[in-house]
């Protein structure tokens, strides 16, 4: 493990994957704050609110579709280290396949899918019609989108991050330029910032293809068309492994939504207060998401090439960083925590409220981290059923420790995270712990 640490082209390897990809995940949140400033110039507050609704219903259907990125990744990596041309070549064209069959699905449904979320919700008749506005028009995006993710998955897993970042920087540059053209130049208000979207996942889409067609031929993979009929001819492994993380995204997705109704119940404040935190945790996650995309790709080319020293020395590099990282973010937030507070709300009442539970996210990321790493080893390792079990055991363990707390308030439902987090972290460590004893942690799965 030491001389692994000695290693000088190891760490630079592990930023090459890492540092790209946690570049790319900070003009997520850029497009974010653009969308809210040219729409929250509008004369209206509904127009704000309806493209808050409709782009979190979005974000929340592509998101619990990110197993394509992650099933695409861990599938490629181990292609790629057992140099296994034809495999790359499959993986890349069912992961295509699946998405633009799940992508007309969805497409299908909108209007089902639109209906029912409209029926629980509270928001008023103008923040719903243009909700629906944003969704109905965003909604054409997905196969640009959901394609956009396997090309990312490919790139990674083929050991290349700088695309990938490219493809996103891209993709919300030219979101920005044209939520301005289209919002503000000629006032097509919610439905412009939706077509500004649209365009940049198809532009987006455009590019990345471009890049799968560069390592292709760099590869000397087989015509596509030709592999495109034996490929389909094995989508089982896929489904299978896309089926289990899509469960396990769904659980995930489950305890923070709990998280954010449940703490509406306990006053205005507490709601708002545990929201400007949530930008504390997603500071967390743009750290330690790039560096479990690097152990993604390691680990699945340590997995394909079946070489252990390899596998040992991109753990060990990995966690090594992924630790110093955690520390500064964990020195950060004990320095400089109530600064980002007042900077994210200047509301007194929100402000006094997150300063009270700020103690629970200092603590976040050490424990966080191990979860993050931990499904970076497991999805390169494409062990699907791991990972949706032991997220239905820290599930599990999120409502029970809430239920015991309850008495606490919100400090139950951040302990509940914060042991949730601890949870998905212990389970696969103990999973991979003994299935590296036994020594079958590199077999074929």
């Amino acid at each position: 493990m030491l001389s692994a640490l000695q290693q000088k082209a190891l760490h630079v390897r592990v930023f090459s994957l890492a540092f790209p990809m946690v570049l790319s995940n900070i003009t997520v949140p850029l497009l974010g704050l653009v969308d809210a400033a040219v729409i929250g110039h509008l004369d209206h507050a509904w127009y704000l609110g309806g493209v808050a609704v409709g782009s979190t219903m979005i974000a929340v259907t592509f998101w619990l579709l990110g197993f394509l990125r992650m099933a695409t990744t861990g599938l490629t990596a181990q292609a790629y280290g057992a140099d296994d041309k034809a495999g790359l070549a499959d993986v890349f064209l069912q992961g295509i396949s699946l998405a633009w069959l799940l992508a007309l699905a969805i497409i299908a449904v909108h209007p089902l899918i639109a209906d029912w979320v409209f029926s629980y919700s509270d928001a008023s008749a103008e923040v719903k019609r243009y909700a629906d506005q944003y969704f109905s028009v965003r909604i054409w995006s997905a196969p640009a989108a959901l394609s956009n993710l396997v090309i990312m998955g490919w790139l990674l897993g083929a050991q290349n991050a700088k695309k990938p970042m490219m493809l996103l920087i891209v993709i919300n540059v030219i979101n920005i330029v044209l939520d301005v053209l289209f919002v503000v130049g000629f006032g097509w208000k919610v439905q412009g910032a939706a077509a500004a979207s649209v365009i940049a996942d198809y532009s987006g889409m455009a590019l990345g293809l471009y890049f799968v067609a560069q390592r292709w031929k760099q590869e000397m993979l087989p015509a596509p068309l030709a592999q495109w009929k034996k490929a389909s001819a094995g989508m089982g492994r896929l489904l299978k492994l896309n089926r289990d993380i899509f469960l396990r995204s769904l659980c995930l997705q489950l305890a923070f939504t709990f998280m954010t109704f449940q703490g509406a119940t306990l006053g205005d404040n507490v709601v708002a207060a545990n929201a400007v935190l949530m930008n504390f945790l997603m500071l967390v996650s743009f750290a330690m998401d790039g560096f479990a995309y690097a152990m993604e790709a390691m680990v699945g080319k340590a997995i394909g090439a079946r070489n252990r020293n390899e596998l040992m020395d991109s753990l060990t590099a990995t966690t090594f960083w992924s630790l110093v990282i955690s520390l500064l973010i964990t020195a950060a937030f004990l320095i400089f925590g109530e600064q980002i507070v007042g900077v994210i709300s200047d509301i007194p009442a929100v402000r006094e409220q997150a300063f009270v539970y700020l103690p629970w996210l200092i603590a976040m990321p050490l424990v966080a981290m191990w979860c993050f790493l931990l499904d970076g080893v497991f999805i390169g390792a494409t062990r699907g059923r791991e990972m949706r079990n032991t997220m239905f055991v820290a599930m599990a363990g999120f409502f029970v420790i809430w239920w015991l707390l309850s008495g606490w308030g919100n400090h139950a439902l951040w302990a509940a995270m914060l042991g949730f987090m601890a949870l998905r972290g212990l389970t696969l460590g103990v999973l991979f712990v003994h299935q590296w004893r036994r020594d079958t942690f590199l077999a074929a799965n």
